[in-house]
């Protein structure tokens, strides 16, 4: 790739690591990750974010930054609304603002961090060729995003695409935002997380709780069931983790086909750390689900697993940047 090409800084801002980029028209050409601070204000996320920057080489190297952030993002105003996973980002925060004043004023643009990542698979990764596309990010909840004649549907609220917050199962399991029946209660993570321990509680064994919990002891508390655990689970024949998985395909898969029914979309792709763990065998449980319950027969709509893995939301971000 020509070094004359423009080259951007793409930043994913997760709860547990700041992970960037540089991307110099379709080349990552360098990388770099630092921890999230823990328990501090938006000050020090901004000051590691900016570090992280200059591990990239600084922005000599690069047109500007992109930043995917989780979260409700108002795209246009640069603002975080509300971030569970980041502390101090209960009220809103002028994220990018706060950015652009430690980087020496350089021009800073800001998304939900899922936004972001659909735009790197819909451009560079597993959505390419498509117009319209939906993707479902399922880690520890469960994020969307949608592309619309080529462009990213954001919503005048910023919350478009935000499908692990529909409604699968009126009346069912709550949710972590505190509402019933939402599709992140069945498909993300941590709710079924939730929903394994309630049942080991009662007495019901399962290998979840032994590989999360390993030989921690209790003093130290419960593990995290993580991606690689409900794999693990998977492959040693769990009746608990073979059935949860089980109700968040048919979860997924209820999602999945209204949104591609009312929207008439072809191609969906499904990441997230559990979407990648488990893989294309996950999606196409997920297209089968959804395609059974699609009044049009022999439908195009395809379900794949998405292909750029943990890069997906820096890459998405610069991307942004070179959109400015």
């Amino acid at each position: 790739m020509s070094k004359s090409r423009p080259a951007w800084i793409g930043i994913d801002l997760g709860g547990t690591k700041i992970f960037g980029v540089v991307l110099r028209g379709d080349e990552v050409t360098a990388e770099a990750k630092r921890k999230t601070p823990v328990g501090t204000g938006p000050d020090r996320v901004v000051e590691t974010i900016a570090g992280v920057v200059e591990d990239l080489g600084g922005l000599h190297a690069a047109g500007g930054v992109g930043v995917g952030a989780p979260g409700a993002v108002d795209h246009e105003r640069g603002t975080v609304r509300r971030a569970p996973n980041l502390p101090g980002f209960d009220e809103e925060v002028g994220l990018a603002a706060l950015l652009s004043k430690s980087l020496g004023g350089a021009e800073v643009r800001l998304d939900n961090d899922v936004n972001a990542g659909v735009l790197a698979e819909h451009r560079m990764g597993a959505g390419q060729g498509a117009r319209d596309l939906l993707g479902v990010w399922v880690g520890t909840g469960v994020g969307g995003g949608v592309v619309l004649d080529g462009v990213v549907r954001r919503g005048p609220t910023g919350i478009a695409g935000e499908i692990g917050h529909t409604v699968v199962h009126p009346g069912g399991r709550i949710c972590g935002c505190g509402f019933p029946g939402h599709l992140e209660a069945y498909a993300g993570r941590g709710s079924m997380e939730r929903e394994a321990r309630d049942r080991h509680a009662r007495g019901t064994a399962t290998l979840l709780v032994d590989l999360a919990d390993g030989d921690r002891g209790s003093a130290r508390g419960p593990g995290r069931m993580t991606s690689g655990v409900w794999a693990k689970a998977l492959a040693g024949g769990d009746a608990v983790a073979e059935e949860l998985i089980d109700d968040a395909v048919a979860a997924l898969g209820a999602a999945v086909v209204s949104a591609a029914t009312l929207l008439d979309l072809s191609t969906v792709v499904i990441g997230g750390g559990l979407g990648d763990k488990l893989g294309p065998s996950f999606a196409g449980r997920i297209e089968q689900a959804a395609r059974d319950a699609f009044y049009i027969r022999g439908s195009s709509l395809r379900v794949v697993s998405a292909q750029l893995g943990d890069r997906a939301g820096a890459i998405g971000a610069a991307l942004m940047a070179a959109d400015r």
